[in-house]
């Protein structure tokens, strides 16, 4: 395996560290108080808006979707360490049209909606003019199964007939979200894996309502969220069925593996930013006599971090190099154990960091709460670390081993 970067992918890093430099990381502070200062935490700091424009102008823009006509052309392999520079900042991935839940949902559409549903939701969601959100959890099912998706999706005529509860929809407190892909049933009856379905619903059909927005530790995520939403008898063109009726459960494997990639290269930015913070901290903060820098745990935490961020970067370069030769079926192991590690890894080095930085660790001073609340998140999303690891110990318990003659197995 060859994981040095190309030319193209080192020019697009330097590139993207410069924006970070002279754009994003001095427009953090701005974000927040241009949203504190906001009528509503639901709308959006303009300077959000003015660092979108400098990326799109730049090329910095849509550099998320793998070998498509309608992003960079990037490899998921090439693409990773430039989700790694973006992941460290909170406000970074939006500025270049590559956050959550936006780039899975655009990839749902590239690989399986249809022209018309390209025009009318792609094309926006490609410029950065609306936003979307994906619902699938549901409060009352353990949603880490996908199965257990109670939503009904029911046809009628030429309409779709949709009725369920769902919540931790990222980005429908957003005033931009115009769309939601919608998971439900839309045959009981049907093979396990193909009950399910996915369909387009405009956030401002009849019988969509946005419950309450719910925080994250405390954080309420403004002006994006996390929203419960309730289909009432909601009614939508069966042309808004993305792909086909049955192929939900299809369709969410492949628009997770990709979005695991980039959630993992974000982690490790978290974490490469947090070390930092840390190291920067300890050289400047003196405790029983000399600088913490000097004192023996210190130096461990440190070291620990190193070890532990290279470790992490490495499978899930790992993972995205196997994706990228032999496909996300055959790579789900090792995207399952990157989607483990890496929420693990960026949660120790931020506790450290946190640790280091004494009571300004837990304060708004640092963005290290901040970021430690949103990563704890991760082990959650896209299933919990129980459900990879289970996958995990089946895919390597049906490996023929073979050993030699008289061994015990």
């Amino acid at each position: 395996m060859d994981f040095e970067y190309s030319q193209k992918v080192r020019d697009l890093q330097k590139r993207l560290e410069a924006f970070m430099d002279e754009h994003v990381y001095p427009s953090e502070r701005v974000f927040r108080e241009q949203l504190d200062a906001a009528e509503s935490r639901w709308s959006i700091p303009p300077v959000m808006e003015e660092l979108k424009e400098k990326a799109r102008a730049e090329g910095l823009w849509n550099l998320f979707l793998p070998d498509s006509e309608y992003g960079a052309g990037l490899t998921n392999l090439e693409y990773a360490p430039l989700c790694e520079i973006m992941g460290r900042s909170p406000i970074a991935p939006e500025a270049f049209n590559c956050n959550a839940p936006d780039t899975g949902n655009m990839e749902v559409l590239v690989r399986y909606g249809s022209e018309e549903q390209k025009k009318r939701w792609l094309e926006p969601l490609l410029a950065g003019e609306i936003r979307s959100c994906f619902c699938m959890t549901e409060p009352d099912v353990a949603s880490s199964d996908a199965t257990n998706v109670r939503a009904s999706i029911v046809r009628d005529g030429d309409e779709y007939v949709i009725n369920g509860r769902k919540w931790w929809s990222s980005g429908a407190g957003d005033p931009r979200c115009r769309i939601a892909i919608v998971m439900g049933k839309s045959d009981p009856e049907a093979p396990r894996h193909e009950q399910q379905s996915m369909i387009l619903v405009p956030l401002d059909t009849p019988g969509v309502k946005i419950e309450r927005t719910l925080p994250v530790f405390g954080y309420d995520d403004a002006p994006h969220g996390h929203a419960e939403i309730t289909f009432e008898d909601v009614r939508v063109p069966a042309s808004n069925m993305i792909w086909g009726e049955g192929k939900g459960f299809a369709i969410a494997q492949g628009r997770l593996g990709p979005g695991r990639i980039h959630h993992c290269m974000r982690l490790i930015g978290v974490a490469e930013r947090a070390l930092e913070l840390m190291c920067e901290r300890v050289k400047n903060r003196v405790a029983f006599g000399k600088p913490l820098s000097e004192q023996g745990v210190i130096q461990q935490w440190v070291a620990d971090s190193r070890i532990e961020i290279e470790q992490a970067r490495l499978l899930t370069l790992k993972a995205a190099y196997m994706m990228d030769r032999v496909g996300n079926k055959e790579a789900r192991s090792e995207i399952a154990q990157i989607k483990v590690v890496a929420p693990n890894v960026a949660l120790r080095v931020l506790d450290r960091a946190i640790q280091a930085h004494g009571g300004a660790g837990v304060s708004d001073d640092f963005p290290l709460a901040y970021m430690w609340a949103s990563s704890r998140t991760l082990r959650l999303a896209d299933g919990p670390d129980e459900v990879h690891r289970a996958q995990i110990a089946r895919l390597e318990l049906r490996k023929e081993r073979k050993t030699s003659a008289g061994e015990r197995v």
